[in-house]
């Protein structure tokens, strides 16, 4: 009797330590994977690796958000494994491969869509949630309006939804407040300004003023001539796409996140957009004390709005 007792203890143990291994098995890893046929970064941060995967796609395009993504995921990686990923010739992908063929809108979507299919399938997910900022918000639209299937909800925090217009929308604007000022330098800087932008320097005076009236730092010159050598033949190319045409229905959840002072990715203009598309389900979050990165100035809030989500789908 005693050493059945014993037995049974025994194995209700053992039971219980494998129980609790599998719910506490945390995921903190970087690594390289193949996509697009070249070797792409990325990084892995969840307490519990059967949790939801929550993938993000940076903005830029070729802004890296891996170094500082803690502070707006730290959160997320309690209830997610989070996959941040340098997307092809952003950070830590560029310094490994070059891209083996020209990027292209087509080319950053089909990445996008095969790593979602990669997280699946090493996670065992049938479907996982999507993130993306920016240009990143730009892809993930794409992605969900092609790839429902592939995704329990998108997550748009301050997308491209028609650029060019945006650009042009936010150069009306700082032009007449120039003009209500007398601000002879800025008038003179932004009449040099053409949309779609030709050159870096044309991108970095619409940038440099923009930035103040978003009360935002203003950046250095030298960077944004570098990034534009680099990728703004993408960024027009993305820009000239009007979103409100090429991903009107969605047939996933789909939330905007919206900064009050994005005058980057218009905000009017994203809520304009937000009312006429068709989703299984949409929701506007507005972010008060925010313009275009939300995901910094108000993070609390940002994950909120997610852990919310994932609570009432289960």
């Amino acid at each position: 009797m005693a050493n059945n007792l014993f037995r049974y203890v025994s194995f209700f143990l053992i039971v219980v330590v494998a129980d609790a291994s599998y719910a506490l098995s945390s995921v903190n890893k970087q690594e390289a994977v193949e996509i697009g046929g070249i070797k792409q970064w990325i990084g892995m941060k969840g307490n519990n690796d059967h949790h939801p995967v929550l993938l993000f796609l940076h903005g830029g395009p070729g802004n890296s958000s891996m170094r500082y993504s803690d502070r707006f995921t730290s959160e997320l990686q309690k209830h997610f494994v989070v996959v941040q990923w340098d997307q092809r010739e952003s950070g830590k992908t560029a310094k490994l491969n070059s891209s083996s063929q020209p990027i292209t809108v087509a080319l950053m979507v089909s990445d996008a869509v095969e790593m979602i299919n990669y997280l699946r399938t090493r996670f065992s997910k049938e479907k996982i949630y999507l993130m993306g900022h920016s240009w990143g918000g730009f892809l993930g639209l794409i992605v969900a309006a092609n790839y429902p299937e592939l995704l329990e909800a998108y997550f748009a925090v301050s997308p491209m939804v028609h650029q060019v217009e945006s650009e042009r929308l936010s150069l009306e604007l700082m032009k007449m407040k120039a003009t209500e000022t007398n601000n002879l330098t800025a008038l003179n800087e932004l009449a040099r300004i053409t949309i779609p932008f030709q050159n870096g320097e044309q991108l970095y005076y619409h940038r440099k003023w923009l930035a103040k009236e978003m009360l935002s730092g203003v950046p250095p010159k030298p960077f944004v001539d570098a990034w534009a050598r680099k990728w703004l033949g993408l960024f027009n190319e993305a820009s000239q796409m009007n979103i409100f045409v090429d991903a009107t229905e969605f047939k996933c959840p789909v939330y905007f996140l919206v900064g009050t002072r994005d005058y980057q990715t218009y905000f009017k203009l994203t809520e304009e957009y937000y009312k006429m598309i068709k989703a299984e389900k949409k929701d506007l979050f507005w972010f008060s004390n925010s313009a275009h990165n939300l995901n910094l100035t108000e993070p609390i809030k940002l994950q909120e709005i997610v852990i919310a989500v994932l609570r009432s789908k289960n």
